[in-house]
């Protein structure tokens, strides 16, 4: 067994290739192999996003606090909120972020496959990201 404490890990600021705005990463738990689960609290400032990417195994994000919006490729752009349980299956390419007025937290859990659980594409653009 294993218990990480909160605030025993510090927390990282989300990188401008793969995102877009003020994004702070708290990372959660990940345990060594075999397992393959990656889990982190994600915090978007108003306007913040990430770039375009898929997951080799899938991502599963629950909504924790503010206000959100999800998009799949191809897809319309969806509101988010608190409670909000949302999945990509593997390879399904998307982007996750804040609205353009306020924040969003999420819990973001994927697994790695050859050692990387999420695969980053270009940057959504601020024309993609207005389209309401």
């Amino acid at each position: 067994m294993e218990i990480k404490r909160s605030g025993s890990q510090p927390s990282g600021k989300g990188p401008a290739e793969y995102f877009t705005g003020t994004v702070r990463i708290d990372p959660l738990f990940n345990p060594p192999e075999p397992a393959r689960v990656a889990m982190a609290q994600v915090t978007f400032e108003p306007g913040a996003r990430t770039a375009w990417h898929t997951h080799p195994l899938g991502q599963t994000l629950i909504i924790t606090a503010g206000a959100g919006w999800v998009q799949r490729k191809g897809g319309p752009i969806e509101n988010v909120h608190p409670g909000d349980v949302v999945w990509f299956a593997p390879g399904e390419k998307h982007w996750h972020g804040a609205t353009a007025t306020t924040a969003l937290s999420h819990i973001a859990i994927q697994e790695k496959q050859n050692g990387s659980p999420v695969d980053w594409m270009e940057q959504v653009t601020d024309e993609q990201y207005n389209n309401q």
